[in-house]
C-alpha cells in the first residue's frame, strides 16, 4: 500500500536527504536534519506523489490521506506535549510546500495555522504575552486569505497601514497588544465583507484548506513561469511539509533569519545573512523590514549601527555557527539555511543547497576541492554550464563618470543600462519591442517573474541581500540593486525621485549590482575579466572532456573573441555574411543581375581578393587550428533590395534600368526559399560561384601558411547535400580549382571537403554521401526545421502553446529533439562511419551551445560541437560533463 506520510521530530525521522524526489527538497533536508540530531521542530511531509494523485484525480486526494495525517498530528503532538486544536494545550502548525527543485518564493506558505478567536487567548495565556499572540493571530489571518481564500494580502496591508498612521507609529513592533486586537477584529469584518462569510474558525478545516492551497499553488502563474523559465517539469508535482510551529516574535529574546555558509555573491567563504528580532520567517525576505547582520565583521563592513546576532544573542550564534559548519560537510556544498530562535533555543526550519551566482560557484567548487571535500571532477559537474554567461556580462568602465542618484544593496553582480519601468507587464511588452528595461520595484513578489526574466536588472526600494528580488536575480544572472531606501518610487504616478531628481517612466538609469549604485543615464561599460577560479574550472575540464569545441565565427572580432574563451577552431564559418558589406553588396548584385556566365565571374573577379583577404585573416588569428568554411548558402534574392525606393537607390549605384532590377528580383522570388534555391544548389547552376570562394580559401591558406609558420588545412563545406552527385559535382569543381591554384603557387596543401547534414535524405543516404565527403557537420538548425516541417522563424506563434500543454517539453530550436532530429543524427553518424571509419564529425548549429545537445553530441560520439564565441566556456564545461557522466 502506498504510503502518503512521512514524519519526523525527536531525533529520527522516516525520511532521508536521498528522498528528495518522493518528499521534495525540504522535506528531505528536514528528515535528515532530524537524523543528525538537530534541533528541529517535529512535524511530517505529504509525499509528492500525493500532489500526483490529486491532479490525476480530479484534485482529490488519496483515501488513505486524511487517516495518516492525523496519526501524524497525534505523533507531533506527543513530542511536543501539546494537541491540535486544544486551547488547554495548544498546537500551532506551519505548512510549506517543498518540490523536489528548489523554487524560492514561488509557492505558498501558511503560518500559525491554528488559530482562532478561543486559541489566541490561549496562546496569550501560555507565553504570557497578549502582543504577541495577537500579531501572531493577525498574520495568520492575512496569510491564510491569501493564500487559502484567495483574499489579497494588500487588502489587509492597506488596514495594517492606516492603523500605524492614525497612532503616528511606522514600525509593527510598535504597536501594543490592544492594537493588535482591534486591527484582528478590523481584519476579521474585512474577511466577511469580502467574501461574505465568517474567518473559518474550525483548526482542521483550516489545516486541510492550506494542504490544498499548497497543492493548488503548484499550478498557479508564478510557479508554472518559474518551472518553465528552469525546466521543471509539471509532473513532478510537490510535497506539503506540516511543522509544529516555533515562534520568533516572541519578544526580545526571539528572533528569526535566514544565512548561506558562504557568501553567495562572491563565494567567500565566510558565513552570510540577516536576521530580525521579535519577527517571523516571512519578515525576513519580505522586505518590510530592513534586517540586520548576523556577523559583527558583517556589520562593519555594512556600516550598520544595528547589532549582529553575534552580539545580541552570542549562545544562540554559537550554536548556529557550530550547526552550519556541521550541514556545510555533511552536504558538501554551501548551504543555504533558515532558523527560528524562540526565546534563546535555536531551531532550525530548513537546509538546502545554496542559490549562488556563477562567479560565486566557481570559487566555491574551486575552494571545496582545494579543501578535501570534493574531487576535480566533481567541481567541474557542481557548474552549471549556462551560468557562465553571467560571467559575461558588462561591468561599468571605472573610468566612468558616475552621476550618482542613489545607494543599494549589491545584491546580484554585474551592470545594466536600460529604460524605466515600473510593473513587469510593462517590462514584458517593451522586451517584445527590443528595447532594455531596469524594473523599478518598491520590493518584488513571485508575481513580477515575467518581468524580472525580462528586464536587463531590478531595482528595489525595499528588501535586504535574501529578499525575493535578489534571490531569484542571482538565480537568473540579472544585476539587482535591492534596499535603496533613499529612492520613492510612485507607481501609480510613473515617477522615481532620488536626491532632488524625479525621473519618469522611460529615461533611462543604469544600476551596478556590484556596488549598489544607481546611476542616471547610461554609463560605459567593460567586458569582464575571467577570473583565476574559472581558469582553474576550465582547465580541469578541459582535461575530462573528449570532444573538441570550436566557435561558429565569420569576423575577425568574433574569431579572436573564440579563441580568447578558449576555442579549438572553427567550425562553421558563414561566408555570405561577408558579401553584405556596403563595398561588397554591389559586386555581388553585379554577379547576380549579369546575364552570362562571363559576366557572372567578372563580377566575382572583383570579390575574390575581398574574399580572400577575409580568410587569410581567419586562418592567422587560428594558426593552424581547423577553419570549417560552408560556400554560399542563402537564395540570391536575399541579397537584392526590396522595396521600390532601394531598387531606383540600387540601379543608380549599377547604372542599370530599374525595371531590369525589378524583373530580376520578381524572377528570383521563391514562395519557400528555405527548401528552395540555395546551397549546393546554386553551385550546381552557377559553379563558378563555387569555384571562386574555393579559390579565395586555398590561395589564403597557402598565405596564412607562410605567414604564421602553422601550415593551413582548410575544410570546405558544401551545405543542402541531399543528393550524392550533387556533392560529387561541386566537389570536383573544388578539386579542379585546389589543383590549378597550387600549380599556380608551386605549393602544395592539404584541404578535405565535407557536407552539411542538415536534411532527413542526407542522414538517410549517410552511408553512400561519406564515399566522397570527409566530413560531416550537422546543422541542426535546418535539420529541426526539415525534420518537422516547421519553420524556424514561424515556430514561436504556436511551439509555446504547445509545451505549455504538454505536447512538447521544449522548443526544439533551443535543445535537440533527441528522438526524432537526434535519431537522424545517430543514424547518420553510424552510416558515415560505416563506410568512413576516420570520417570527422561535428555539430554547427545553435545546439552546439546547449547543455543538454552537449551531452546527446557525447553520447553519440561527435568529435566536436561549434557554437557561438560566447558560449564556448558553456560547450567546454557541458562537454567535460558529459564526459565525466559516460566515464
Amino acid at each position: 500500500m502506498t504510503k502518503w506520510v512521512y514524519a519526523f521530530g525527536d531525533g529520527k525521522a522516516e525520511g532521508r536527504a536521498g528522498d528528495k524526489n518522493l518528499l521534495g527538497g525540504k522535506g528531505a533536508n528536514l528528515a535528515e536534519m532530524c537524523n543528525l540530531g538537530l534541533p528541529v521542530p517535529p512535524g511530517f511531509t505529504i509525499t509528492t506523489e500525493a500532489c500526483v494523485h490529486y491532479y490525476g484525480n480530479g484534485r482529490a486526494y488519496p483515501g488513505e490521506l486524511e487517516r495518516e495525517v492525523d496519526a501524524a498530528l497525534e505523533e507531533v503532538g506527543r513530542i511536543t506535549g501539546k494537541k491540535f486544536g486544544d486551547p488547554a494545550n495548544l498546537l500551532l502548525v506551519s505548512v510549506r510546500s517543498g518540490a523536489r527543485a528548489s523554487m524560492p518564493g514561488m509557492m505558498d506558505t501558511v503560518l500559525n495555522l491554528g488559530l482562532n478567536d478561543e486559541t489566541v487567548e490561549a496562546l496569550a495565556r501560555d507565553a504570557g504575552d497578549e502582543r504577541f499572540a495577537f500579531d501572531s493571530y493577525r498574520r495568520f489571518i492575512t496569510m491564510y486569505c491569501d493564500v487559502v481564500l484567495g483574499l489579497d494580502h494588500e487588502v489587509f496591508e492597506e488596514i495594517l497601514e492606516d492603523e500605524k498612521a492614525q497612532r503616528g507609529v511606522e514600525l509593527d513592533t510598535e504597536l501594543s497588544a490592544a492594537d493588535w486586537r482591534q486591527i484582528v477584529d478590523l481584519y476579521k469584518a474585512k474577511v466577511v465583507e469580502e467574501l461574505e462569510k465568517p474567518f473559518p474558525q474550525d483548526p482542521r478545516e483550516q489545516l486541510w484548506g492550506a494542504i490544498g492551497a499548497v497543492f493548488s499553488s503548484w499550478m498557479n502563474h508564478r510557479a508554472i513561469t518559474y518551472r518553465r523559465l528552469h525546466d521543471i517539469p509539471e509532473s513532478w508535482g510537490t510535497a506539503v511539509n506540516v511543522q509544529a510551529m516555533v515562534f520568533g516574535n516572541m519578544g526580545d529574546t526571539s528572533a528569526t533569519g535566514v544565512a548561506f555558509t558562504r557568501n553567495p555573491s562572491t563565494g567567500e567563504k565566510a558565513l552570510y545573512g540577516e536576521f530580525l528580532v521579535n519577527a517571523q520567517g516571512e519578515d525576513v525576505v519580505a522586505g518590510i523590514r530592513t534586517p540586520q547582520n548576523l556577523t559583527e565583521s558583517a556589520r562593519i563592513a555594512a556600516g550598520s549601527d544595528k547589532p549582529s546576532l553575534e552580539k545580541v544573542m552570542p549562545e544562540a550564534f554559537a550554536t548556529f555557527v557550530d550547526i552550519a559548519n556541521r550541514l556545510e560537510r555533511h552536504y558538501r556544498d554551501m548551504q543555504d539555511l533558515e532558523f527560528t530562535i524562540e526565546r534563546g533555543k535555536l531551531w532550525m526550519l530548513q537546509t538546502r543547497s545554496g542559490k549562488r551566482t556563477a562567479k560565486a560557484a566557481l570559487k566555491i567548487a574551486v575552494d571545496m576541492a582545494g579543501e578535501g571535500l570534493i574531487g576535480k571532477d566533481e567541481a567541474v559537474a557542481r557548474i552549471d554550464p549556462a551560468s557562465l554567461e553571467q560571467l559575461l556580462h558588462p561591468t561599468i568602465d571605472p573610468k566612468a563618470e558616475r552621476n550618482i542618484i542613489g545607494t543599494g544593496l549589491p545584491a546580484s553582480p554585474g551592470a545594466a543600462t536600460g529604460e524605466i519601468v515600473f510593473t513587469s507587464d510593462e517590462a514584458e511588452e517593451l522586451k517584445g519591442q527590443g528595447r532594455k528595461v531596469i524594473l523599478v520595484r518598491v520590493e518584488t513578489s513571485p508575481e513580477d517573474i515575467h518581468g524580472m526574466h525580462a528586464a536587463e536588472g531590478i531595482l528595489t526600494t525595499r528588501g535586504g541581500m535574501t529578499s525575493h528580488a535578489a534571490v531569484v536575480a542571482r538565480g537568473m544572472g540579472k544585476p539587482c540593486v535591492s534596499g535603496a531606501g533613499g529612492l520613492r518610487v510612485d507607481t501609480r504616478a510613473g515617477t522615481l525621485m532620488a536626491m532632488g531628481v524625479t525621473l519618469k517612466k522611460g529615461e533611462v538609469i543604469t544600476i551596478d549590482g556590484a556596488s549598489g549604485q544607481v546611476l542616471k543615464g547610461a554609463v560605459p561599460m567593460l567586458q569582464p575579466e575571467l577570473s583565476g577560479d574559472f581558469a582553474a574550472i576550465m582547465e580541469w575540464a578541459d582535461g575530462a572532456r573528449r570532444m573538441k569545441v570550436r566557435a561558429n565565427a565569420e569576423t575577425p572580432a568574433d574569431a579572436r573573441t573564440a579563441r580568447s574563451f578558449g576555442a579549438e577552431g572553427i567550425g562553421l564559418c558563414r561566408t555570405e555574411h561577408m558579401f553584405f558589406d556596403e563595398d561588397r553588396i554591389i559586386s555581388m548584385r553585379e554577379m547576380i543581375l549579369a546575364d552570362t556566365e562571363d559576366g557572372r565571374r567578372a563580377a566575382l573577379a572583383k570579390l575574390l581578393p575581398m574574399q580572400r583577404s577575409d580568410f587569410v585573416e581567419l586562418f592567422e588569428i587560428m594558426a593552424g587550428l581547423p577553419v570549417t568554411i560552408r560556400l554560399l548558402d542563402p537564395p540570391l534574392h536575399e541579397f537584392l533590395p526590396k522595396t521600390e525606393e532601394e531598387i531606383g537607390e540600387v540601379a543608380k549605384v549599377l547604372g542599370v534600368d530599374p525595371a531590369k532590377l525589378t524583373e530580376r528580383t520578381e524572377a528570383l522570388h521563391e514562395f519557400n526559399p528555405m527548401l528552395g534555391h540555395r546551397g549546393c544548389r546554386l553551385a550546381v547552376s552557377y559553379p563558378e560561384i563555387a569555384e571562386m570562394q574555393a579559390r579565395a580559401i586555398f590561395e589564403a591558406a597557402i598565405e596564412a601558411g607562410k605567414t604564421t609558420g602553422s601550415p593551413v588545412v582548410p575544410e570546405i563545406m558544401v551545405p543542402l547535400v541531399g543528393i550524392m552527385k550533387e556533392l560529387d559535382f561541386v566537389k570536383a569543381r573544388i578539386d579542379e580549382t585546389a589543383k590549378t591554384v597550387m600549380a599556380e603557387k608551386g605549393e602544395t596543401i592539404d584541404y578535405l571537403v565535407g557536407t552539411m547534414i542538415e536534411l532527413p535524405r542526407a542522414a538517410i543516404r549517410a552511408h553512400v554521401i561519406a564515399e566522397a565527403a570527409e566530413f560531416f557537420s550537422f546543422g541542426t538548425n535546418d535539420l529541426t526545421q526539415t525534420t518537422f516541417g516547421i519553420s524556424r522563424d514561424d515556430a514561436s506563434s504556436f511551439l509555446e502553446t504547445y509545451r505549455q500543454k504538454g505536447i512538447i517539453d521544449q522548443d526544439p530550436f533551443v535543445s535537440l529533439d533527441q528522438e526524432g532530429v537526434g535519431e537522424l543524427v545517430r543514424m547518420a553518424t553510424d552510416k558515415g562511419r560505416a563506410t568512413r571509419p576516420d570520417i570527422k564529425l561535428g555539430i554547427c548549429g545553435e545546439h552546439g551551445g546547449d547543455p543538454s545537445s552537449i551531452h546527446f553530441c557525447e553520447e553519440v560520439g561527435l568529435d566536436y560541437v561549434s557554437c557561438s564565441p560566447f558560449r564556448v566556456p558553456i560547450a567546454r564545461l557541458a562537454a567535460a560533463q558529459a564526459a565525466v557522466k559516460r566515464a
